[in-house]
């Protein structure tokens, strides 16, 4: 496990200082150099949304979704987001619950917590705090959050039975769950699986959809609902796959429509 800590802290530690030195041109989870590309990561934010936001906010944005649009966040409520980098997420959630609700982003790289400092200062948000510490241990009580969100980072984590177990325990009882994630559907031969993994590099981890759904019923949840909304056609990554040597052609019918960024959505029973 230290050493993913490790190469997700080195990994994100250099995209944050890229867009502090305003230099990067960011994708899903790397700089577009990684191969990571616009069907992952475009139209994930409106410009309503954006509007006001720090600019590096927008930029250092790493995700394959837009988990704030999931739910309907509460004036009053406590968020948190797990692997919440340039803030984002955590500014978008602190707007909707208001002076009388709180946003928290935890984060382990110390680049992407200083970032994020950042964009709240510049955004003025005096409801959110940045947090240092690991998803798999969330440094908060039990009981002590509404709702929790996430943006294409679980799929990272080397032990997401502990992520989701600690999830599940930082939730008040009838607390929501509502991230967005990479899944796999279906069964993809693993040299398929890896060509893949060069051209989106946040799928690495992914579990099937089933196996998403297994896990958070494991960890108490209830309601589980795993949502495909967007699928990764290998046609998006035809330059990119063809310059790595990779036959595109004999790939395709064992690839296209397996991978997605999904909706995931869970609760926590109200006795719990």
């Amino acid at each position: 496990m230290a050493d993913i800590h490790d190469a997700v802290r080195e990994k994100y530690g250099a995209i944050a200082a890229a867009v502090t030195k305003a230099s990067a041109n960011t994708g899903c989870c790397a700089p577009a150099a990684c191969g990571c590309g616009d069907p992952i990561t475009s139209n994930l934010y409106s410009h309503t949304e954006t509007a006001g936001l720090p600019a590096d906010a927008v930029t250092a944005s790493l995700g394959c979704g837009n988990p704030t649009a999931l739910i309907d966040l509460q004036p009053g409520q406590t968020v948190l987001d797990l692997g919440s980098g340039g803030g984002i997420d955590v500014l978008l959630s602190g707007k909707r619950v208001g002076p009388g609700g709180k946003a928290y982003g935890l984060d382990m790289t110390d680049e992407m917590l200083a970032l994020a400092r950042e964009n709240q200062r510049k955004a003025g948000a005096t409801n959110v705090e940045f947090l240092k510490g690991t998803i798999e241990s969330i440094p908060l009580p039990d009981n002590s959050v509404d709702v929790i969100i996430s943006n294409c980072v679980i799929n990272l984590a080397s032990d997401k039975d502990a992520v989701l177990r600690e999830a599940f325990r930082v939730l008040k009882p009838g607390g929501r769950f509502a991230v967005s994630d990479v899944v796999v559907r279906g069964d993809v031969p693993a040299d398929i699986r890896r060509s893949m993994e060069l051209w989106v590099g946040c799928i690495a981890g992914a579990l099937k959809d089933t196996d998403y759904t297994a896990k958070l019923r494991a960890a108490g949840f209830t309601g589980v609902d795993v949502e495909p909304w967007r699928e990764y056609k290998v046609d998006d990554a035809r330059t990119f796959l063809t310059e790595a040597g990779i036959d595109v052609d004999r790939m395709a019918a064992q690839v296209d429509g397996m991978f997605a960024s999904a909706f995931i959505r869970a609760t926590k029973p109200s006795g719990a």
